[in-house]
């Protein structure tokens, strides 16, 4: 906050300062916006609401934040694993424990065998019919609203 702005541009004059109406004006305040965001994936025009600012702060504030966590993370060594292997060789284990672990641990381990015969919901969904409603010519530069023959 020191050298860059809230837009993404460098800060040249002033030095920055949090005000008294700041809607996060300390960094734990922060932490927990951000990590509120990430653990919820909410909506911004509700977080922004949670927090007490209009969508658009809670954009900045997010697209500010997340690159901050995200640097904070790979220094400290904690960054998220992506799969098995990476996971397993951090926790210092074979990747069979992992998988293991996983199966026992999952959401829904009493019904692994059902779910793996149930496709998932997207896939059972009917694809939407096109739209019947007529199309406007768009090869024109101006396209007509109004009826040529007026009714009375």
């Amino acid at each position: 906050m020191d050298v860059w702005r809230l837009d993404g541009k460098r800060r040249a004059k002033r030095a920055y300062s949090t005000y008294q109406n700041c809607p996060l004006p300390t960094p734990e305040d922060r932490l927990l916006f951000i990590l509120s965001y990430l653990k919820n994936n909410a909506l911004q025009v509700f977080h922004g609401q949670l927090f007490g600012m209009p969508q658009n702060k809670a954009n900045q504030w997010i697209h500010t934040l997340l690159p901050v966590l995200r640097v904070t993370f790979a220094r400290l060594g904690d960054t998220p694993s992506r799969n098995l292997d990476d996971l397993a060789r951090r926790l210092g284990v074979a990747r069979t424990q992992v998988e293991q672990a996983f199966e026992q641990a999952g959401p829904h381990a009493d019904s692994a065998a059902s779910a793996a015969t149930t496709p998932p919901l997207f896939v059972t969904m009917v694809p939407s019919d096109p739209s019947r409603a007529p199309k406007m010519r768009q090869h024109r530069k101006a396209a007509l609203a109004a009826r040529k023959n007026a009714t009375r």
